[in-house]
């Protein structure tokens, strides 16, 4: 069954806000950058990208701030610290073996109620308080920011009937698609349906969650989004005309 929203309810009724950031990637898409960095660290406007978006959930009300952290992760605690130059408490947790994008989430023992999940490697505008209260005043257990993208394709498409006859020709078609940003709500309740301590993806929680009916909200961002785990994208992010970068970084 769909979603559907309580009453008004907001973050200032004694909620501590807290994120759980996702920094524990290779970057392989993303080398040469990440020879001698982790992915997180690469920098946009002068500063790891890491810190462009934990300023922007500082700006939300977030207080503290998990890093879910594996290659490199030294590099990561040298260059960040303990939050206080940011203004926010951070603290590590690192991973023992690769556990994709969702099972380092089950080696965190006192997360909140709902509590923030992203991608360390996201650049976006995103009203984030609003997206915590959508989430706070549904009743689902799990919000996906969501964007759209849109995918041209260089090549006729043709679509066919079973006899192999052409029911459709496109020439160079866009294709419209709505993407998730990689930035999240969860409830606690979600961490029930993640193994502890395994490898486990947010495309594995999506299907088990899918076959257990359970509903899933999301809420669609309309202004900017970057996800710089490629090199194209991040030498876009990195371009002396992205001005919507450089208003992040301010």
């Amino acid at each position: 069954s769909p979603c559907t929203l309580r009453r008004k309810t907001t973050r200032y009724d004694g909620d501590r806000m807290e994120a759980v950031i996702l920094a524990g990637g290779q970057g392989t898409r993303l080398a040469p950058y990440t020879t001698e960095l982790p992915k997180a660290l690469v920098p946009v406007c002068g500063k790891p990208v890491v810190e462009v978006l934990l300023h922007r959930l500082k700006l939300a009300g977030v207080t503290k701030a998990y890093l879910a952290v594996g290659h490199r992760a030294d590099q990561l605690r040298t260059a960040l610290g303990d939050g206080r130059r940011l203004g926010l408490e951070l603290s590590y947790s690192e991973e023992p073996m690769p556990l994709s994008t969702v099972g380092p989430i089950t080696l965190l023992p006192s997360l909140p109620e709902y509590f923030f999940v992203a991608n360390a490697d996201i650049l976006t505008d995103l009203d984030f308080a609003m997206l915590y209260d959508h989430h706070r005043r549904s009743d689902c257990e799990l919000t996906v920011a969501t964007y759209q993208r849109t995918e041209k394709i260089d090549y006729g498409v043709i679509e066919a009937d079973h006899n192999g006859r052409v029911t459709k020709f496109s020439e160079k078609p866009d294709y419209h698609f709505s993407v998730s940003t990689g930035i999240y709500v969860f409830s606690k309740a979600v961490l029930e349906f993640v193994p502890h301590g395994q490898p486990f993806g947010f495309d594995d929680l999506m299907r088990t969650m899918l076959e257990k009916h359970q509903p899933v909200n999301t809420v669609q961002h309309h202004g900017f989004w970057l996800d710089i785990g490629r090199i194209d994208d991040y030498e876009r992010a990195n371009s002396g005309d992205a001005e919507s970068v450089r208003r992040l970084c301010e």
